[in-house]
């Protein structure tokens, strides 16, 4: 059995088994759409700003989640209509949220799109107020809440702003609504909602140690202490009660260094303390929690991989203080803000699949955990 990845002729070789799963799961997530592509029908244009996509309602539903095979936990789930990048990722009631981003071409969107996983379909979502990336979800009380984030920039031609908007969506309402903007206004960092309240840690500089806290009862935000290492496109997960920030990158850019850094906030103590690293510095990761772990996917920084990228997975017990190498991701990505966790299962639709942002890819991985912390 290979350990690890070789580049071979500008082809990345894989374990064995590896490779099989792959080539399997990379076959299913074909299958969905008919050996020609996709199936050939009337298509909506969607207009957001300088971005014109093609929403094909015939394509946005496929066979159960059941019928995909799974290898190592891990499976594909029904890929995207849309492929996305810097997009940002929430759940609510067994639905995942996908918002803003862009596809390849980064051109920022202002696209929402929505799957039910019951139903198995995709759908699109309330537009956003403006097209924007690098921005933060999270799902509080039955609402959306869309804090901060990035405009222009990107492949716009026009300088990149960070923004400290918050906007709130009631499914039972709709449209959007303004709320108290955040002290710090940042694209890039990270989320995570302890006890009804939405912690916001990181960012590209200057927020990169930027820590605050939203009430959504109250409209009302919380400057915290600061995160000790300042750093942007980390990977950050509730789990226990305590908030847990992992890796990410020093600075603005793809090149950026990155960090292995672990970091645990108490908010009982409203302090940090320092945890086993990770096995590898990363950026451009993505967390989930799940049975009391944390887990962290994906990301840029693998000098051996032919694209820049890693596949790798790991595991946090915090119990323990200790990582784990889980199995690969199918499909080596970064670029995810954040993640879903439905019945058992973690999803990770979208992200980038070459080092930078012109690359968002519309798969779905699902990766069914075994691990447990609790």
């Amino acid at each position: 059995m290979i350990d690890r990845h070789s580049v071979l002729g500008g082809i990345v070789t894989l374990p064995l088994f590896s490779t099989t799963a792959a080539l399997l799961l990379a076959t299913t997530a074909m299958a969905q759409q008919g050996p020609g592509g996709p199936p050939p029908g009337p298509a909506t244009k969607v207009q957001a700003g300088e971005l014109v996509e093609a929403w094909n309602p015939r394509v946005s539903a496929g066979p159960p989640g059941a019928a995909f095979p799974e290898f190592d936990g891990w499976s594909m789930g029904l890929a995207m209509p849309l492929a996305r990048s810097e997009h940002a990722i929430a759940e609510m009631d067994g639905k995942i949220w996908v918002l803003g981003g862009y596809p390849p071409g980064r051109l920022p969107s202002n696209l929402v799109q929505v799957y039910d996983s019951a139903a198995n379909r995709w759908s699109l979502g309330p537009t956003l107020p403006q097209p924007i990336h690098h921005t933060h979800v999270a799902a509080v009380g039955g609402k959306i809440y869309v804090l901060g984030g990035e405009i222009e920039g990107a492949s716009t031609g026009r300088p990149e702003i960070f923004v400290a908007n918050v906007w709130m969506h009631d499914p039972a309402v709709g449209g959007w609504v303004a709320r108290s903007p955040m002290p710090t206004a940042r694209g890039g960092g990270g989320k995570a909602v302890i006890d009804g309240k939405i912690y916001v840690a990181g960012g590209r500089p200057p927020g990169g140690s930027a820590f605050e806290v939203y009430d959504p009862a109250a409209d009302k935000w919380e400057k915290l202490p600061d995160l000790p290492t300042q750093r942007n496109h980390l990977a950050m997960a509730a789990v226990n009660g305590k908030i847990i920030v992992a890796g990410g990158r020093f600075g603005p850019g793809a090149m950026s260094e990155r960090t292995d850094a672990v970091e645990i906030y108490d908010p009982a103590t409203r302090r940090w303390t320092r945890a086993a690293p990770l096995p590898a510095p990363r950026g451009g990761i993505t967390g989930a929690a799940h049975a009391g772990c944390m887990f962290v996917f994906g990301g840029e920084g693998e000098r051996t991989h032919v694209l820049g990228l890693t596949p790798t997975a790991y595991g946090y017990d915090p119990r323990a203080d200790r990582w784990t190498r889980l199995p690969d991701l199918p499909i080596a990505v970064h670029g995810l803000k954040g993640s879903a966790v439905i019945g058992g299962r973690i999803f990770l639709p979208g992200g980038g699949i070459t080092l930078g942002g012109n690359s968002g890819t519309n798969a779905m991985q699902v990766y069914r955990p075994t691990m447990r912390c609790a």
